[in-house]
């Protein structure tokens, strides 16, 4: 009998994709800071230019899994990292949204194969999303951590210490939007992500 147990060492074979919502970037471009600084600390080139992360931007948190599925479905990633931020408003939009969300993350994992993070904030309030966004702790940090473990655990499941295969395909940034990525991320300025400022759902 054999334990399998994912690690955090020997990254340089890894590929992620990120999928960030837009709607109330305030939260997730602070996620995506924390996320951003767990896998450059762990030997993970973040560069968008680079070969090991691409970043897709889409317009709300409902949006993550088509994609996170889409980029799943192409075999070029070890895991798919999923950041958003649903807050509760005075609608049951909120419960609509976060169930959904949930279930098409779930799925997309189940049928890819592919690890996705689920890492879309559900929360009652700003205040709580700014919390688990940097003011008390980086939830991104976190999502990162389970990325590296799944994608490390799963080479080992397949018995491919080599990393997903990727084919002849080339690695580039997806954008649903062209969109800045914050200034104060731990990437090159030159090789900034274009974000627009203004919040679509």
């Amino acid at each position: 009998m054999a334990v399998f147990e994912g690690t955090f060492t020997q990254t340089q074979p890894l590929r992620f994709a990120i999928v960030i919502g837009r709607f109330n970037d305030l939260v997730t471009t602070k996620l995506l800071e924390g996320c951003q600084d767990c896998l450059k600390r762990h030997g993970i080139d973040v560069n968008p230019q680079g070969t090991q992360v691409d970043y897709a931007w889409v317009p709300g948190s409902f949006e993550v899994p088509l994609v996170a599925h889409q980029l799943a479905l192409t075999r070029r990633y070890d895991a798919v990292i999923c950041l958003g931020a649903v807050i509760r408003g005075q609608t049951p939009h909120f419960d609509y949204v976060s169930s959904e969300v949930s279930k098409g993350i779930a799925n997309a994992g189940f049928q890819t194969g592919v690890p996705i993070i689920f890492g879309i904030l559900t929360v009652d309030t700003m205040q709580q999303a700014l919390e688990r966004a940097g003011i008390k702790s980086n939830h991104g940090w976190e999502y990162a951590m389970n990325a590296l473990e799944m994608a490390s655990l799963m080479q080992q499941l397949k018995g491919n210490a080599g990393g997903a295969s990727y084919g002849n395909n080339s690695v580039h940034t997806v954008t649903a939007q062209a969109l800045p990525v914050s200034p104060n991320l731990a990437i090159s300025p030159e090789s900034a992500v274009e974000r627009n400022a203004s919040d679509s759902l």
